[in-house]
C-alpha cells in the first residue's frame, strides 16, 4: 500500500515534470529563440500573482511519454483587478500545435468564460492542426469554433500573435475581437513551402503574413515591437471594455476639467483656412477627451480613417474620425470595413460612439468600384442604423455627398449632431459642384476671365450653400458651437444620453437583416 508521504512526494515530481513538459531540450529551444516560457508569458499579462492554472496535468491518454499540458496552457487571472480566461500555446510541446487534448482544455477554458462572463485573452504561438491527431485534429478547430462564436459580443476576445500563427491556428484569432502581434510574428493559412510546391510562387513568410503586412491588411490591429509591449496594449484596451455585454465599460476619474482649458481654446485656430489645406485629426482628438488620451485601433489598415478609443468624464467611448492628411479624408472600400467593424465592437460592448467628420466624400476611381466600394460602403450605414449606444456626430469642415450618412448624420442614427463654424456641409464640394453646375456660363467667358469667375463662383457655394447655417436651419443639426467648447458639449450630450435605452422599442418579426456582402 503506497502511504500518503510517497503520494505527495509523486505529486511533487509530476508537477515539476508538468511546469517544464518538454524538459532540457524545451529549456533549449526557448534560450536559441530567445523567448520567455509559456508561463512567464502568461505572468507578464496578468496582474502579480492572480494566476490559477487549470489542466496542467492533462495529456494524451493510452501514451505514457505523451507531454503534460499537451502544449496549452489554460488558466483564469486578473487584469486591472478584473478576471480574466487566459489560453497560451507552449511552442516547446509539439510546436504549440493542437491535438484533441488541447482542444478539449482549449473549449473548457472558453466554456468558463462564458459560465462566468469575463474576457478571454490567447497568446498564440502555434503551427496549427496536429498532423499526428488526424481528424481529430481539425475536427477540434470546428469545436472551438461554435465555442468562440457563442462568446463573440457577449465578452471580449484578444488575441496575441507571437512568433508563427499558421493553417488552422489563424482561424480562432480572426473570430476575436482584435489581434496584436510582435513585429515579428507571422499569420498566414498556407506557408511558403507548401505554395512553393503547388504553385511554383517563392515567397518568404515575412512577404506573406508578416506583420507589417498583416497590419496593413487590417488583419492585426496593432504590432508592438515587444512582447511586454504586446501585453501592456492588450491590457489598455481591455481598461476600456466591461467585463462582458452584461455589464457597463469601467469609469475612470470622472469630472476632470469643467471648465475651458488652454488645450481647448487652440481648436479655435485647428482648422486651416484653406480648404484645400491638410492637418492632423489627432491634434483635435487629443483635444476633445479625458487626459488627451487615444488608445488607436487599425492605424496601419485604411489610415485615411481613424479608430479608436478615448473616456469623455471618465466613460470610456469609441472615436471614428476622418483623417484628411491621407487621400484627403475620403472614405475608400477599405476604411468602410474599418468603421463598420468598429462600431459593431462599440456596440456590442455598451460603448458609446462620436464620429468627427471631414471628408470629401467617398473616393472615387475604377479600382475603389472594382474594390467593391458599394458594397462594403453600404454596411456602414446599416451598422448605425442597428447600433443601440449613444451616438454623437461632429462635423468640423467637409462633410460632402455619401460619406455625410457614412459618418452618422443624424438622418442615419446620431442622436445629436453638432457643427464648427467652419463646417461645409452639401451633396458635393464648391470645385466640382462649380464644375458642374457652371460649365456654360464659365465656357461662354472669354478666357482670361475664366480663372477669376471661377473662383468667385466657388466663394459664392462655400459662402451660400455648403455652410452650417442651412442645415442648423433647416434642423438637420442640432447646434453650431465653438471648437473651444466642443469637449464640454461632448460631455453634456453624452450625460443626457446616459440612459438612452438598448432595446429599439419598434417591433419586427423578421429573424435578422441581411448585410451586403
Amino acid at each position: 500500500m503506497i502511504g500518503t508521504r510517497a503520494k505527495l512526494d509523486e505529486l511533487a515530481k509530476i508537477l515539476e515534470i508538468a511546469a517544464e513538459p518538454a524538459g532540457e531540450a524545451g529549456v533549449v529551444k526557448r534560450e536559441k529563440k530567445g523567448i520567455p516560457s509559456v508561463r512567464q508569458r502568461v505572468h507578464m499579462l496578468l496582474d502579480p500573482g492572480t494566476f490559477i492554472e487549470t489542466g496542467a496535468l492533462a495529456r494524451q491518454p493510452g501514451q505514457p511519454e505523451a507531454l503534460y499540458g499537451d502544449g496549452l496552457v489554460t488558466g483564469r487571472g486578473l487584469i486591472g483587478g478584473r478576471p480574466v480566461v487566459v489560453v497560451s500555446h507552449d511552442q516547446t510541446v509539439y510546436g504549440g500545435s493542437v491535438g484533441v487534448t488541447s482542444a478539449q482544455k482549449f473549449m473548457r477554458a472558453l466554456q468558463f468564460a462564458f459560465d462566468t462572463a469575463c474576457p478571454v485573452v490567447t497568446i498564440n504561438d502555434s503551427g496549427g492542426a496536429r498532423i499526428q491527431d488526424a481528424v481529430g485534429s481539425i475536427a477540434s478547430f470546428g469545436d472551438i469554433s461554435r465555442v468562440l462564436e457563442k462568446l463573440s459580443g457577449y465578452v471580449p476576445q484578444v488575441s496575441i500573435i507571437l512568433g508563427k500563427c499558421a493553417a488552422g491556428s489563424v482561424y480562432g484569432p480572426i473570430n476575436t475581437d482584435v489581434l496584436i502581434g510582435t513585429k515579428d510574428s507571422y499569420m498566414f493559412v498556407t506557408g511558403p513551402d507548401v505554395i512553393k510546391a503547388v504553385n511554383g510562387e517563392d515567397v518568404s513568410a515575412e512577404e506573406l503574413g508578416g506583420a507589417e503586412v498583416q497590419a496593413k491588411r487590417g488583419t492585426l490591429h496593432h504590432v508592438a515591437d515587444t512582447e511586454e509591449e504586446a501585453y501592456k496594449w492588450a491590457r489598455d484596451y481591455l481598461s476600456y471594455m466591461p467585463t462582458s455585454c452584461l455589464e457597463q465599460p469601467p469609469i475612470v476619474n470622472p469630472g476632470l476639467e469643467p471648465e475651458i482649458t488652454a488645450h481647448d481654446m487652440e481648436l479655435d485656430t485647428v482648422i486651416p483656412d484653406s480648404d484645400r489645406s491638410g492637418y492632423d485629426m489627432h491634434e483635435i482628438l487629443l483635444r476633445l477627451f479625458d487626459d488627451g488620451e487615444f488608445h488607436e485601433i487599425r492605424a496601419a489598415f485604411a489610415p485615411n480613417l481613424i479608430t479608436g478609443f478615448a473616456r469623455v468624464d471618465g466613460y470610456p467611448v469609441g472615436v471614428i474620425a476622418n483623417q484628411p492628411l491621407v487621400l484627403g479624408g475620403s472614405i475608400d472600400a477599405a476604411c468602410s470595413d474599418k468603421s463598420t467593424y468598429f462600431i459593431r465592437l462599440c456596440d456590442a460592448f455598451n460603448i458609446p460612439l462620436v464620429f468627427v467628420a471631414d471628408t470629401p466624400g467617398v473616393l472615387p476611381g475604377l479600382a475603389e468600384e472594382a474594390a467593391g466600394v458599394i458594397i462594403r460602403g453600404g454596411r456602414t450605414p446599416r451598422a448605425i442604423i442597428e447600433a443601440t449606444v449613444p451616438i454623437i456626430n461632429l462635423v468640423v469642415r467637409k462633410s460632402y455627398g455619401g460619406a455625410y450618412g457614412m459618418m452618422a448624420a443624424r438622418q442615419v442614427g446620431a442622436d445629436i449632431s453638432l457643427a464648427w463654424p467652419t463646417a461645409r456641409i452639401a451633396v458635393i464640394g464648391a470645385d466640382s459642384a462649380v464644375d458642374l453646375l457652371g460649365k456654360r456660363q464659365l465656357a461662354a467667358m472669354p478666357e482670361e476671365h475664366r480663372a477669376a469667375a471661377r473662383e468667385f463662383m466657388v466663394n459664392q457655394y462655400n459662402e451660400t450653400i455648403a455652410t452650417p447655417w442651412i442645415a442648423a436651419e433647416r434642423g438637420y443639426i442640432d447646434a453650431v458651437i465653438e471648437p473651444s467648447r466642443t469637449r464640454l458639449e461632448i460631455r453634456h450630450a453624452l450625460r443626457l444620453l446616459r440612459d438612452k435605452p438598448k432595446v429599439k422599442p419598434e417591433f419586427n418579426p423578421r429573424k435578422h437583416a441581411i448585410y451586403p456582402m
